[in-house]
């Protein structure tokens, strides 16, 4: 087991860099394909924890359904959008990695390489 994660969706290109940046160190990091297999609440929660992010920070706010469930209106509370991203997985942006460095969202897939053990 890898002691690197990626939440991936194959068809975003910063998450294929990501996890082109994290191969090119040698690693094979467990790759964790969300759209697939959807994180529950629980696991959104230590996710954003890890990050030290609220889920404001990892909504992924282009394409139609963030505009579609007015996911902008400050309303919404944390859990709400928490129970969103596990309804609708897309709402969750991507790439996130997690590593023994730390957790975040790795937009640019550059900042993957701040997660990354040093040479």
């Amino acid at each position: 087991m890898s002691d690197i994660t990626i939440y991936h969706n194959p068809a975003c290109s910063a998450s294929r860099n990501a996890l082109e940046l994290i191969r090119s160190t040698g690693a094979e990091p467990e790759v964790i394909e969300y759209l697939q297999h959807p994180l529950n609440q629980s696991q959104l929660q230590a996710l954003l924890q890890a990050m030290g992010a609220g889920p404001r920070e990892l909504l992924r706010h282009k394409g139609p359904l963030f505009e579609e469930l007015h996911l902008a209106d400050p309303k919404w509370s944390d859990a709400e959008l928490v129970a969103m991203m596990e309804k609708h997985p897309a709402l969750m942006n991507r790439p996130v990695v997690v590593t023994p460095l730390g957790a975040r969202l790795c937009r640019p897939a550059e900042t993957v390489l701040d997660l990354l053990p040093k040479p």
